[in-house]
């Protein structure tokens, strides 16, 4: 049994709806998980980056569950990662702690999925926005999965419910990663690149 180290990166996860559900539903299903809100643990972005590393060291499994901000992670996501994968920890001479641990990317976002290509609006597909932090998994001898993904994931009266209520998609989505964690645990080699 691997365990899992879920980092919450929403800056405010008080006020969401969809990443506050997700992360319910994982507390609720998973044993040996621990969940690090980083809204409630750093409001003023002064990161304890011994704190955070010794969590990672106990992790075999690291989640980072956030909203697309931007075409990005939330700041606060950006400086834990800044201030935790540090020189001697992540990289470098002795850097080599996260080495052969999982990173899963476990991400919401408001726009639909077809915002996100070369004719939609993002011009890009989504895949090219998280390339440095698949980038970052590679140059930590991390092993990188592909990413769990829910587009629409916002509560406005021009939203498309075609898929549900927005609880009922923030259900979906921690299914899924659910459901991919529980593979991750007994994986000894990378399953996905």
């Amino acid at each position: 049994m691997s365990k899992i180290l879920v980092i919450s990166g929403h800056p405010d996860l008080q006020a969401s709806q969809a990443n506050k559900a997700i992360l319910a539903c994982l507390s609720e299903d998973l044993d040996d998980i621990a969940i690090r809100r980083l809204d409630a643990l750093y409001p003023d972005f002064r990161i304890d980056a011994a704190a955070e590393q010794q969590a990672l060291l106990k992790a075999d499994v690291v989640v980072l569950q956030f909203p697309l901000f931007w075409y990005a992670s939330p700041a606060l996501l950006k400086q834990w990662l800044d201030v935790v994968f540090s020189y001697g920890f992540a990289y470098g001479t002795a850097g080599d702690k996260l080495k052969g641990k999982h990173l899963l990317l476990s991400i919401t976002i408001g726009g639909p999925e077809s915002a996100y290509s070369p004719l939609g609006p993002s011009h890009f597909h989504l895949e090219q926005f998280l390339r440095p932090l698949e980038q970052t998994a590679y140059y930590t001898g991390m092993h990188h999965h592909a990413p769990i993904v829910s587009y629409g994931m916002i509560d406005t009266p021009d939203a498309d419910t075609t898929a549900g209520s927005l609880p009922e998609r923030a259900a979906d989505h921690g299914r899924r990663l659910l459901a991919r964690l529980r593979t991750l645990r007994t994986v000894r080699e990378p399953a996905l690149a």
